[in-house]
């Protein structure tokens, strides 16, 4: 039987890390909260998670192929269906519905989500034996029986909810053990952090959901993977580079808000609105053809309803008719 007894020294390293975000868990709660401004970032901070979550698995979209795409509706190609299934589980973990504590049905769960309609045997835990392979090809790690995945889980999750542990590393340990149990055919490490995600969030760690972990990841693709490799009890190195990674991601998230000193009317519109006013803003007065060669993915009849809306929000006015309409800004808002 795999033992779980993954340990780690407290080094200078992490105690600075961890009075970090300490520091920052405070510092958040007393920034003045700007609604609009702060869901924009929540929105780009989900879609950057699940875009470089399956990046992170090797799905080859960058951030411009989906910045405009609808993550409410269910995209068409395979990347953008894996993009568009870890933001759903994202969502559901930051929604009222999820569960208050991590259970093996939670994890059934979320493997149902991020892998629905991508593998058959989604929300369903292994039963074949499997390996870790490295970027090469080649198996590096030999996973637990599939009939020990049951009794391992339940101890992961015992572990993870017993003792003083700070709750970055207990979200740190956990993802390191989560992946050697390998609990699932496929999607292990997207669920292995949607898990640390969760952890952080029931820790009070989750930063207002303003923090995209996932794309320090993808940045440190090959020491991630590296450091997941790891063999033996210590993992001190892990636990250094997962803090390490939350302490960089979220002071660059505080600089961000500290840079607004008040919302404004046009901080109210779904990122895409904005852009199109900043186009009209720039040029002065665009057609709609104009605006459809720069939105080339986007159906006509949502950039339709994005001026529409545009126009009744007043940012924007309606000049001419028919063929002949352009767009400018108007200046009352």
């Amino acid at each position: 039987m795999m033992k779980m007894n993954y340990c780690y020294r407290q080094t200078k390293t992490i105690e600075e890390y961890l009075q970090k975000l300490e520091v920052a868990k405070q510092l958040i709660k007393l920034l003045p909260t700007h609604p609009h401004i702060e869901e924009n970032i929540r929105r780009r901070s989900i879609l950057k998670s699940s875009l470089f979550s399956a990046r992170i698995e090797g799905n080859k979209l960058k951030i411009e192929d989906i910045r405009d795409e609808n993550l409410e509706r269910k995209p068409e190609s395979l990347a953008k269906l894996e993009v568009y299934n870890i933001s759903k589980a994202l969502r559901f973990l930051y929604s009222s519905n999820c569960p208050k504590k991590l259970s093996i049905n939670l994890l059934l769960n979320l493997h149902r989500l991020a892998m629905k309609d991508i593998h058959p045997e989604a929300g369903c835990l292994r039963k074949e034996p499997s390996a870790i392979f490295n970027q090469a090809g080649v198996a590096v790690y030999l996973t637990p029986p599939a009939n020990h995945i049951p009794l391992l889980l339940n101890k992961l999750i015992k572990n993870t909810g017993i003792g003083k542990k700070p709750i970055p590393i207990k979200a740190a340990t956990c993802h390191f053990a989560f992946e050697k149990i390998h609990p699932f055919l496929d999607g292990n490490g997207r669920v292995g952090r949607l898990v640390t995600a969760f952890i952080l969030k029931r820790g009070g760690f989750d930063f207002r959901g303003l923090v995209s972990f996932e794309e320090y990841l993808d940045e440190k693709r090959e020491i991630y993977y590296q450091l997941l490799e790891e063999r033996g009890s210590n993992i001190t190195h892990f636990v250094e580079f997962y803090l390490e990674g939350l302490v960089y991601q979220v002071e660059k998230v505080i600089t961000e808000i500290k840079e607004f000193k008040e919302e404004r009317h046009e901080d109210t519109l779904l990122p895409r609105r904005r852009e199109i006013l900043e186009i009209i803003k720039d040029h002065r007065m665009v057609s709609f053809d104009f605006i459809r060669r720069r939105f080339m993915k986007i159906p006509e009849s949502s950039l339709h309803y994005d001026l529409k809306k545009l126009l009744e929000g007043k940012f924007i006015k309606k000049l001419g008719s028919t063929r002949g309409v352009v767009y400018a800004v108007n200046n009352s808002y």
